[in-house]
């Protein structure tokens, strides 16, 4: 019979936004070199690490969320093992994870929990990993997994996970809109392909990709998610009128946000986007100091 013991640990994984997204070339092979900017939400997971006896196990509270391999978060908790000297999954462990970050939404949920799971084991097991190993096993993950690791405001490049941190933007309150139905990244991706853009390169006035906050609001996958998805433009467009300072789809979707000054602001423009077919959150973004307190980095 197994047995469960105490909770070792809780962790959180936050979600986030893209500020901008551009991408600035694409090959024959599918690889899609981006320049993005990151921004952590308070919105996040958590995920509690448990005793218990046997083979590794992950349970969700959301059950559209799969609990073997192909959630992230076991294949992090596979690639934590290995690094520590271990073959496979860890034992006797159970991660329950209470899920609030939409899926298939754009905000980052699924690579927040495998950067997450990372943190935990690290922890739990008292196994100090350089920065430099670390980063490549978030990358090995997904390509947003090492934005996980750091939070705030920041530049990702290549496929996202090149990063160099910027100036924490100002604090904003944000409205989420989430539509009932989700988009793939692969998707979103194939469908900027398709309209023809495959090769195209995206620079700034001074001819750099390295880029800044100066492409707010600009997110290249938004126009093909929109073709297939017009209800996402009317949100965009209804957030705006609401007040919103900078309102876009979020990575490649379905989600889209609306930054506001005040939270009173950011409720009343969820109360006017509230419908029967989509789901609405009021959120913050955070800066880089809090995430790392938020996360417990």
């Amino acid at each position: 019979m197994r047995t469960e013991k105490a909770t070792l640990l809780r962790v959180r994984a936050p979600a986030k936004i893209n500020r901008s997204l551009r991408i600035v070339g694409a090959d024959a092979d599918g690889y899609h070199e981006l320049r993005t900017v990151f921004q952590s939400l308070a919105l996040h997971d958590t995920l509690t690490f448990r005793e218990r006896s046997g083979p590794f196990r992950l349970e969700c509270d959301d059950d559209a969320c799969p609990t073997d391999e192909r959630n992230l978060v076991w294949r992090a908790a596979e690639a934590i093992a290995r690094a520590a000297g271990g073959t496979g999954a860890p034992r006797d462990i159970v991660i329950r994870l209470a899920k609030r970050i939409p899926m298939q939404a754009g905000l980052g949920g699924g690579s927040s929990d495998a950067a997450a799971t990372l943190r935990g084991f690290a922890a739990l097991w008292g196994v100090e990993i350089p920065r430099d190993r670390l980063h490549a096993l978030a990358s090995s993950l997904g390509a947003d997994v090492p934005f996980f690791l750091e939070g705030g405001t920041a530049l990702g490049l290549e496929r996202g996970d090149v990063l160099f941190g910027l100036l924490d933007a100002p604090a904003a309150w944000v409205t989420l809109v989430v539509p009932a139905f989700g988009v793939s990244t692969r998707d979103a991706y194939g469908w900027w392909d398709s309209r023809g853009s495959r090769g195209s390169r995206v620079l700034d006035s001074q001819g750099s990709r390295r880029g800044s906050l100066s492409d707010e609001g600009v997110n290249d996958l938004q126009a093909p998610v929109v073709d297939r998805h017009p209800e996402i433009g009317r949100i965009v467009s209804a957030l705006g009128r609401q007040g919103a300072s900078l309102a876009a789809m979020s990575g490649s979707g379905s989600a889209v946000f609306g930054l506001f000054p005040t939270r009173q602001a950011a409720e009343r423009a969820a109360r006017a986007l509230a419908a029967r077919s989509r789901r609405t959150m009021v959120t913050r973004t955070v800066n880089r100091v809090n995430y790392q307190r938020l996360a417990g980095c």
